[in-house]
């Protein structure tokens, strides 16, 4: 079903990363083997890194075929390539060293020290999405794109009552004076995120259930950008028993 949105509630963190790593392998072998290839945008944090390394220590791994899938990020912390807070290099650690990919097929955003400025840095991962579109799209076919959630509701680099949730016209942003250490950072725009046929947010914790009881009681995506998150055929909120807590529970699907 078009723009279908689902609550699938696990009852621990731990339950919450298998789930999701077993369902993400299911999936990749269905879209390779529909499509051809995959694109898939990933998320940083705790959660989303997490499921990263279970994926990477899954025995299915080695059923997918890595060479046809590109790998994106949603967003990233305007830091050193070797800083510990870049999302790239949780990701690299987690999954992507552990997989025969090419290095042509992952697409990291630049770091402080590649010598651009942070917005060149927008406008250079900006062309490369472009350069991976379809010629009526400047951005590739995403086919899932991960999502983590914070407490006050942001999504990727986009926070709430900041411009940059209501931009439309860019593909990517120079982020600056963010409510969150680090301040500076490059993040996809919502129109972006939303061409995705596929988005999933993973959430864990007492702190999420708030953010995630607004987002989907109808709250306004400025105020709460999670609430704006919405794939072209599907959006799924992967939560445990804590992040769900204000979720009614005719929201949640009856297979969980």
């Amino acid at each position: 079903m078009t723009n279908e949105r689902r609550v699938l509630v696990h009852p621990d963190k731990d339950a919450l990363v298998s789930a999701v790593s077993s369902r993400f392998l299911t999936k990749m072998v269905d879209i390779i083997d529909d499509l051809g290839s995959a694109n898939v945008c990933l998320t940083g944090g705790t959660v989303g890194t997490a499921v990263l390394a279970a994926i990477a220590a899954s025995p299915a791994r080695d059923t997918i075929a890595w060479s046809k899938v590109h790998f994106w990020w949603g967003d990233e912390r305007w830091v050193d390539a070797d800083s510990n807070e870049r999302n790239e290099k949780g990701a690299r650690s987690a999954l992507l060293d552990h997989l025969d990919v090419p290095e042509r097929n992952v697409h990291p955003f630049a770091a402080s020290d590649s010598g651009l400025e942070l917005d060149a840095a927008a406008d250079a991962y900006a062309a490369d999405l472009a350069s991976s579109g379809d010629g009526t799209t400047p951005y590739p076919r995403f086919d899932i794109t991960f999502l983590g959630v914070g407490p006050d509701g942001h999504i990727a680099s986009l926070f709430p009552e900041r411009s940059g949730i209501r931009e439309t016209e860019r593909t990517v942003i120079a982020v600056r004076d963010a409510p969150k250490p680090p301040p500076e950072r490059l993040s996809l725009t919502r129109p972006v995120i939303n061409a995705s046929a596929r988005i999933w947010m993973v959430l864990s914790g007492a702190d999420k259930a708030s953010a995630l009881g607004l987002a989907l009681a109808g709250a306004s995506y400025t105020e709460v950008p999670a609430a704006g998150a919405k794939g072209r055929k599907r959006t799924v909120f992967f939560v445990d028993r804590e992040a769900a807590a204000e979720v009614p529970e005719s929201l949640i699907s009856p297979e969980y």
